[in-house]
């Protein structure tokens, strides 16, 4: 019986492939059977993960690029058609918050750094858009599926990341619009989704969740609060939905987010 899940022999692309989530993403779809396109801009890191999936019986190629630099896009293109002839998948996973985009508590609101603002937005949504431009007209070739990466600061109003929840409700707005753009353009022959994750500690969040000593700082707390499961969750907890969506047996999904986050969005605190 044919696996619907399985991405045998399917190149996807990974931008963000670095960090945390994207070192689970890329050693999920590896062990389904696809090709990662490890991308990023750390290129000992990249270099260092694509050669560990190969160790481990699979293929990847590590691309060294800026989702946000469209010249080294294409040229991350150029290289994996050149080694591999097609590219069948999107993994929109570079993002993140920065510090100057933070908004604490004794901040003046009313005179926000606006170019942390402009750079959160730039990494996340532009981060997302513009990889989107460089690889989708090569996805549609191959029935492609592209998968984007929200949060649930896109639904609940969180104090201090404004920027980030910004750029992630863009992102959501986007998925939807330009899936049915695809849809109406090109019929079943590339699909857009997205992943809305709860919270998992990242290099980005860390200093927000938990103190140096590693206990949770008093927002790391109240999160867990607030999360039914009462605790974080695990980057490689997001690995089903993922290749369910770049797989086949998510053909007739688009324009939809898969909210994997632990009860968190759910819950109305007591």
């Amino acid at each position: 019986m044919e696996n619907q899940f399985s991405l045998k022999d399917k190149v996807i692309i990974v931008t963000g492939a670095t960090g945390v989530i994207g070192e689970a993403f890329i050693h999920s779809i590896a062990e389904a059977g696809g090709i990662v396109g490890v991308m990023g801009r750390n290129e000992a890191i990249a270099h260092e993960r694509a050669a560990k999936i190969t160790e481990q019986g699979g293929k990847a190629i590590a691309l060294i690029a800026d989702v946000t630099k469209e010249d080294q896009l294409i040229a991350a293109r150029e290289r994996i058609l050149k080694e591999y002839g097609q590219i069948n998948g999107l993994v929109n996973a570079a993002g993140g918050n920065i510090p100057e985009a933070i908004v604490q508590n004794e901040d003046d609101i009313f005179n926000l750094n606006m170019q942390g603002m402009k750079d959160v937005m730039d990494l996340n949504l532009m981060g997302t858009l513009l990889p989107t431009q460089v690889f989708g007209p090569t996805l549609v070739k191959s029935k492609g599926s592209i998968v984007n990466i929200s949060s649930v600061t896109a639904h609940r109003a969180l104090t201090k990341v404004m920027g980030y929840s910004l750029a992630k409700a863009a992102i959501e707005c986007y998925t939807q619009w330009f899936a049915v753009e695809l849809a109406n353009r090109y019929g079943d022959s590339i699909r857009m989704n997205a992943i809305v994750p709860g919270f998992v500690l990242t290099e980005q969040n860390r200093t927000l969740l938990t103190s140096n000593d590693g206990s949770l700082t008093e927002r790391g707390n109240l999160i867990i609060q607030h999360t039914p499961f009462n605790r974080f969750s695990k980057a490689d907890e997001l690995n089903g939905a993922l290749i369910w969506l770049l797989s086949d047996a998510s053909k007739f999904v688009t324009g939809t987010f898969i909210t994997v986050d632990g009860g968190y969005s759910a819950f109305g605190g007591l």
